[in-house]
């Protein structure tokens, strides 16, 4: 199987893991709460249910806005580890939050089966690339295939696991439109973070093994 080369992806918020200003700060603080599916806001609410309350609120003005559907298949992206009963699955919640506002429906077909090192602890070196994820993920088939499918991940930093993922999901269902979606994007360049809240879309594109998330 060759992996795919471009994958659409859309992402909600932005952080900066550099950055000194309160907004910067403030952004590396929501990422964890993002990370551990915190809650936030008053009464306390859960991100997970925060952002699919919001997503569902704005979706006319948001640049993902083609991206979700109530017949959407909502992928939640696998675990870097292998799966143990009671683990926090922060995508999974993601995906089941956004299934409660009616954004597309949870399809938990994919399945960590070799686990791989962790992105974000990972040298660059020993950090996994796309074919990685790809051989280390099993895809249930869904019937009836569905026509559209949104990977949903927490953070996307380069893209290397949503495109191995998607590149997998590909060779399962070759005819169906597959998109990515991050709650938040990394910008790694403290001078190109601009606020917390920038919606967006782009594209992960894969060259020379390597891959490149724009913007």
């Amino acid at each position: 199987m060759v992996l795919i080369e471009t994958l659409p992806f859309g992402a909600y918020l932005t952080y900066t893991p550099r950055g000194q200003s309160t907004s910067a700060q403030q952004s590396k603080n929501l990422m964890l709460k993002v990370k551990t599916d915190g809650k936030i806001g008053t009464p306390p609410k859960l991100i997970s249910e925060f952002v699919a309350e919001k997503i569902k609120e704005n979706i006319e003005t948001l640049p993902f806005k083609d991206f979700f559907g109530s017949d959407v298949a909502l992928v939640p992206v696998p675990k870097s580890s292998l799966m143990q009963q009671g683990s926090l699955w922060v995508p999974d919640r993601l995906v089941s939050a956004f299934e409660q506002q009616n954004l597309g429906k949870r399809y938990p077909c994919l399945q960590r089966v070799v686990a791989v090192n962790k992105s974000a602890t990972s040298s660059n070196e020993n950090r996994p690339k796309a074919n990685d994820h790809f051989e280390s993920v099993q895809c249930k088939v869904i019937l009836p295939p569905p026509t559209k499918i949104i990977l949903v991940d927490d953070i996307v930093t380069r893209g290397s696991t949503l495109l191995g993922c998607a590149s997998r999901l590909k060779s399962i269902f070759p005819n169906t439109q597959i998109y990515a979606f991050a709650v938040i994007r990394t910008i790694s360049d403290e001078a190109q973070f601009e606020k917390i809240e920038q919606p967006c879309i782009g594209e992960i594109n894969l060259i020379n093994n390597e891959t490149f998330r724009n913007p």
